[in-house]
This record gives structure tokens, C-alpha cells and sequence, in this order.
């Protein structure tokens, strides 16, 4: 009874409580309508952003006073005085051009919408027309660009995080609009199954995240954005071609021709109904490659729906995948044939199909409560021709229900729960199965107009077939404090968790020679995360951000041989720290219409226990780029350098030649590209050189990195 009565109250007062709107249209300093801008109601969990024709709109807002914030890369945050709202209230807004993306909204952190300076943590976005620009084919290549991160072959570290561990875990989570992209299996990131022409944007979150991401977020997090339905019918055709240079040495030119690559992608976005939107998209990419092996075709797939219920309910349907053949390339023969594998691996073909299908119901209840649900399935399989005839059918099952309640205008509350369960059938690690379940919260106090605090608590029980149960928690706390609007002072300390993953406890099989052999006393990994970091704006065209982080890490798994040298296992072989500095420099060099970025991280990683280097660490990584406008043409030139890495399985050498063979690395690209609009056709055309020196380098022993190669870029718009 006392329910049914404290619902009719409820109603009564919904019923009663008036409905007020609030529209608007959103330009630049030009009178040109933004689209994808982004706005806030302050002290709400209201959020829409601008369609093809700048305009949002707020429908039934129960607040009679409103703060409006509005947030868009490359322009300066927009936040209105209190406005007093009538049933009809319609807004013009203009936003200025900044001199640096210093307001970038990001999710990745905090899993909402916040600006990138208001981080406790470091952070760096990239944008989509960053990746359309460098002709971003495999979306890890333009990570190699992102200040910090480093890629080896296709595993991702960022601050020294990960060494090198052939596909078996990661310690970065990677996630597209929030949905995890490891694998049930191997647990590593599928980088080709991301379909880089349908992102907004990238976000890299630097350090440890399990306090609300999990395990596998101990070296952080990439949150790449997928853009969103417009209202109007778009039609998108991309082809590229490319090829690759000769080698630098005959001896290694084994196919005596050019090699080629390309691709092509047809993508259609619609607003099919005033609730109903849809976007997919198709491709095939192909890759000859310069390396015998090297090659690969593929076909992939994408597809996001959006159902709106009304203003405050929402249906979306994302769903991406891929089906591929490749060749075989793990290492080289011996560095006189650099290109060409050993004879036994030769001839090996790898077909594969993953897909990864999510659901999301977002709820908005009033103005200061909201809810998602997410649910996820992602399926892998693979098999190869190897000497073992390697397979692999996986399954991963995920949900996560997450709530935000702004408590009030100062007080912000994410919580939520994670259930994983993942299922595996393949020779390769036996037939093991995994569950985990996470719960999670994150409070953010605003204190005073200058500083913000942050405390975050996550539980995680994770199970691994056999294996026993391991628990962990992991907390964080926080501060972003902003003495000035040109400084920015943040500090973070938190801790970080992961659990193994099924291939790096239960792998038993023979590739390239090595004989790997499962671990099942293999145990979790932690670590302690620090950072200081503080921002500061110079004469207004000059931002300079520096940053001290440090990473105790415990029972660290990493690849070794076992004692006897016999073959290789998973094992918690260290205690390590990485502790290392980050200074980034940005500059608008307004008078040649230019942009300059200089950015310079310094590692120390250390094993304590053996007293050395960790494994594929390199101590310095630099990289510079200068991206200039002329009227319709825009060029960009990249360096990247980093240092010869001080250690590596030194016991490789046994079963690859000349596993010593590396040096420190300088690579030049550059890119030029013109604005097709300009002369009437709606569309975009850009060249792009990279590695213009042709310098020969390994990111792994053993693998001579892309050599020169040139490539044209067609975007046309219908």
C-alpha cells in the first residue's frame, strides 16, 4: 500500500512539474554550422550534441534555471550564465577557435563526458581527421603517433607498460564506445576489427585504470569514439593505393616487383525516422606486402542503430567484424634474407573471422539520475598451417549495468557492475572456460571553482577454469587543480590489477621453433600507480605539459624460457618499476598558418630483481610533427625516433639468427592533402610518404618495420 501511494505521488508530481525546451543551432566564428559539438546541461545528466546543421534541442526539461556548457575540438569551451527557460527557449551559440585542442571532451576516464583538462590523469585525443589524413589503414599505426605509447609489432604499451608477449594478454584495455575488445582467448587486442573510417575520435587515458575499468586497464586505456547518426543521408566512398619502395639491399628484393597494397569502403549513414538511425559500412582492404608472408585480404563489416524511445530512452546496436586470410611471418630467415621467413614457415596460410555485436539501453530518469545497460558477445575463430595445425574457437560473453547520479551540483557518483564469461575450443589451450564478475564506483567532489577530487573503488573476482579463484581491490584517488584559466595541476595515485589470460596460463604448442608450455600456477599481476603533471598556457599560442609517473609492479607476467632453456612459459618472473617523465610542447605558428608539436618521454624500467632493463623498453621516445595550411592544402611532417632497446630474450637467439640485430630508429613521413570542396567536388584527396629516408629498423628481433611506401587517399562525399 505504501508503495502504490508513494507512486501516485510520483506521477502526481511528474504530471504537475513543467515541461520546459531548450533549442539552439551552434556555429563558428564564421557563421558555419559545428557539427558533433558537444553540450551539457552543468549539474545534470543531460547531454545531446549538434547534428549536420549545428542544431540540438533539449525537449521537457522539468529545471526552471539552466547553465548550458558547450565543448568541441579546436574551439574554446563555451559556458553560459544562468538561463531562466520558458516552455520555448532557443539559443545561438558561437564558438572561437583555440590555439590548442585543449578542451577535447573525453569518456574514457570517468565512463561520461568531460573536458580533458578537468583529469586527475594525463590524456591525449585523436581526431578523425588525424587518422584520414595519415591514411590510417590498421588502426594501431596511428597509435605509433600518440605521445607516450609505444607499439611493438601490434602490442601496445603506453609508458613502458608492456614489453613484448606475441598476441597472449594486454595491459591496456581497448574498448569501442566503452565495450571492451579483447579476445575470449588470447586476450589481446584484434587492432583490424576497429573500423577506423566510422571514429569520431581516439582517446588514450595514461596509467593505471582498474579502479573502474578492470584488469586489463593497468597500463590504461584507448576509448575509440564511433560517430554518430546524422539526421541527414550521407553516402561515403574511400579507396586508397599504395606501394612499397625497393629494399635498401638487393639481397633482400625476393619478389624482384613493386608490392601493392589498397582498399576500398563504401559507407551509408540515415535517419530512417525521427527515432530510428542507422550507419554501416563495407570494405575490402588488400596488402601484398614487402615481406614474403606479409600478406593479407580482407572484408569487414560495421553497423550502429539508434532507436529513441522518446528524450530520455535510447536503443543502440553496434555490431563490427571481419573475415581474413594472411600469410605468416614471425620471424626473418637471417638478416641477409631480412624479408623472407625461415623455410619451415613458409607457405603458411591464416584464415580468421571475429566479431564483436553490442546493445545498449540508456535511461535517463529525471535530471540528476541515469542508467546503461550493455551487453556484448564477441566470437574469434582462427587456425593455422603451422607445424602444430594451431586452432582457436572462442566466445565472450559480457554485461554491465553502470549508473550516474549527480548528487548535486558538486557531487558526481558513477557506479556500476561487470559479469564476463568466456568459453574456449581450440589444440592450442585446451578447452578451458572464464568468468569474472567487477563492481565498481567513482565519486568526483568539485570543491571550489579551482579544484576537483576524485576517489574510485572497484572489486574484481576473476576465475579461470582449473585455476583458483583470485579477488583484488583496487582503489584510486585524484586532484585537478586549476589555479589560473592557463594552469592546470593534477596529480593521481592508484592501484592496478589483471588477471592472465587463458593463453598465458594454459598455451601448449610449437610455433617458428619455440616450444611454449602452459603455466597453471601462474598467478595475477598488480601494480601502484603515481603521477604529478601540471599544464600551462605561454602567451597564448604555447602550451607546455609536463608529467612525472611511476609504476611499482608486482608478479609481473612476462614470456621466459624456463630454467632448463627448453621451451617458454608465462610466468610472474619479477618485480619491476617504470618510473620516467613526459614533456609535451605545443605552438600555433600563426605566421606561416602552422601547428608544432614536440614531444619527448623518458623511461627508467627496471627489473629489481635481476637488477637490469625490462625487455623491449626503449629509455627515450621522441616524436615532433609540423602540420602547416595553405588556402586548400594542408601538409603534416612526423619524426619519430626512439632508442635502442637495452634488453630482449636474449635466448631467442637460439632459434632466430641474428636476434641482435637492432639499432635505435628515426623515421620521417609526410603527408600532403587538399579540400576538393574548394573547387566544387564534395570530397578530399590526400598523398601520404612514409618513412621517406627508406631507414631499416625492428620494432621485434627479427622484423624489419613497413619500409618506404607511398600512398593516395580518395574521400568523396554524396
Amino acid at each position: 500500500m505504501i508503495r502504490i501511494f508513494l507512486l501516485l505521488i510520483f506521477v502526481l508530481m511528474n504530471i504537475n512539474a513543467q515541461q520546459h525546451s531548450l533549442r539552439g543551432f551552434i556555429y563558428d566564428e564564421n557563421e558555419n554550422p559545428l557539427i558533433g559539438a558537444n553540450i551539457i546541461i552543468k549539474g545534470t545528466v543531460y547531454g545531446t550534441s549538434t547534428n549536420n546543421d549545428g542544431y540540438f534541442s533539449f525537449e521537457n526539461l522539468e529545471l526552471p534555471k539552466v547553465i548550458v556548457e558547450v565543448s568541441m575540438i579546436g574551439f574554446v569551451k563555451f559556458t553560459s550564465e544562468e538561463l531562466d527557460l520558458t516552455e520555448n527557449s532557443e539559443l545561438e551559440i558561437t564558438l572561437t577557435q583555440s590555439d590548442y585542442e585543449l578542451n577535447e571532451v573525453i569518456v574514457t576516464a570517468g565512463k561520461y563526458k568531460q573536458s580533458i583538462k578537468d583529469l586527475p590523469v594525463s590524456a591525449e585525443v585523436l581526431s578523425a581527421e588525424f587518422l584520414n589524413k595519415k591514411n590510417i589503414v590498421k588502426f594501431d599505426d596511428a597509435l605509433r603517433y600518440v605521445p607516450g605509447v609505444q607499439v611493438t609489432l601490434d602490442q601496445v604499451s603506453i609508458r613502458g607498460s608492456s614489453g613484448y608477449s606475441r598476441g597472449a594478454g594486454t595491459r591496456v584495455l581497448t574498448a569501442i564506445d566503452g565495450i571492451p575488445l579483447y579476445t575470449g582467448d588470447t586476450g589481446e587486442i584484434i587492432w583490424e576489427i576497429i573500423p577506423v573510417l566510422d571514429l569520431e575520435r581516439v582517446e588514450v587515458v595514461k596509467g593505471a585504470a582498474s579502479s573502474i575499468y578492470g584488469s586489463t586497464a593497468i597500463g590504461g586505456v584507448i576509448n575509440v569514439i564511433t560517430k554518430d547518426i546524422p539526421n541527414k543521408s550521407l553516402i561515403s566512398v574511400t579507396t586508397y593505393l599504395g606501394a612499397y619502395d625497393k629494399p635498401s639491399f638487393s639481397q633482400w628484393d625476393w619478389s624482384n616487383k613493386y608490392r601493392t597494397f589498397n582498399g576500398i569502403s563504401v559507407s551509408h549513414t540515415n535517419s530512417i525516422t525521427e527515432k530510428l538511425g542507422v550507419s554501416f559500412s563495407l570494405s575490402r582492404k588488400e596488402d601484398l606486402s614487402y615481406r614474403q608472408g606479409g600478406w593479407f585480404h580482407r572484408y569487414s563489416g560495421y553497423l550502429k542503430s539508434k532507436y529513441n524511445f522518446d528524450e530520455n530512452t535510447s536503443l543502440t546496436l553496434l555490431a563490427t567484424g571481419y573475415n581474413q586470410i594472411r600469410g605468416n611471418f614471425n620471424f626473418w630467415k637471417n638478416l641477409n634474407n631480412a624479408l623472407v621467413p625461415p623455410d619451415g614457415d613458409q607457405g603458411i596460410t591464416v584464415p580468421s573471422e571475429r566479431y564483436i555485436i553490442g546493445l545498449s539501453l540508456n535511461k535517463r530518469l529525471d535530471n540528476k539520475f541515469s542508467y546503461k545497460i550493455t551487453g556484448s558477445w564477441y566470437r574469434s575463430i582462427w587456425s593455422d598451417q603451422s607445424e602444430s595445425d594451431n586452432s582457436s574457437n572462442s566466445n565472450l560473453f559480457r554485461g554491465e549495468v553502470q549508473t550516474d547520479w549527480n548528487i548535486s551540483e558538486s557531487l558526481k557518483l558513477i557506479s556500476g557492475t561487470e559479469l564476463l564469461w568466456g568459453e574456449v575450443n581450440s589444440n592450442i589451450f585446451g578447452n578451458p572456460n572464464s568468468s569474472s564478475l567487477g563492481f565498481y564506483s567513482q565519486l568526483e567532489f568539485q570543491l571550489n571553482r579551482q579544484i576537483k577530487l576524485f576517489s574510485g573503488l572497484r572489486y574484481d573476482l576473476n576465475k579461470l577454469d582449473t585455476l583458483k579463484s583470485e579477488n583484488s581491490v583496487s582503489p584510486k584517488i585524484g586532484i585537478n587543480y586549476q589555479p589560473t584559466e592557463t594552469t592546470t595541476i593534477r596529480a593521481s595515485f592508484g592501484k592496478g590489477f589483471r588477471a592472465p589470460s587463458l593463453a598465458e596460463a594454459f598455451t601448449s604448442t610449437i610455433t617458428s621453433g619455440l616450444v611454449v608450455r602452459p603455466n597453471p600456477q601462474i598467478k595475477p599481476e598488480y601494480n601502484y600507480s603515481y603521477e604529478f603533471g601540471i599544464n600551462q598556457i605561454i602567451l597564448k599560442n604555447i602550451s607546455i605539459d609536463a608529467a612525472f609517473f611511476q609504476n611499482d609492479y608486482f608478479h609481473m607476467i612476462e614470456p621466459a624460457f624456463e630454467p632448463g632453456g627448453q621451451f617458454v612459459i608465462f610466468d610472474n618472473i619479477t618485480k619491476a618499476r617504470i618510473q620516467g617523465t613526459e614533456l609535451n610542447i605545443k605552438t600555433d605558428i600563426e605566421l606561416i598558418n602552422s601547428m608544432f608539436s614536440i614531444n619527448h618521454t623518458y623511461l627508467w624500467a627496471r627489473d629489481l630483481i635481476n637488477n637490469k632493463a625490462l625487455k623491449y623498453r626503449p629509455r627515450n621516445l621522441i616524436y615532433l610533427s609540423l602540420e602547416t595550411n595553405f588556402n586548400y592544402f594542408e601538409t603534416r611532417i612526423d619524426f619519430r625516433y626512439w632508442s635502442r632497446a637495452e634488453e630482449i630474450d636474449d635466448q631467442l637467439s637460439r632459434v632466430v639468427a641474428d636476434a641482435q640485430s637492432r639499432v635505435e630508429v628515426f623515421v620521417t613521413d609526410i603527408s600532403l592533402g587538399a579540400n576538393l570542396f574548394q573547387i566544387g567536388i564534395p570530397g578530399r584527396i590526400n598523398f601520404v610518404l612514409n618513412n621517406i629516408f627508406n631507414y631499416n629498423y625492428v620494432e621485434m628481433i627479427g622484423n624489419i618495420s613497413p619500409i618506404r611506401n607511398i600512398s593516395v587517399n580518395l574521400d568523396l562525399l554524396f
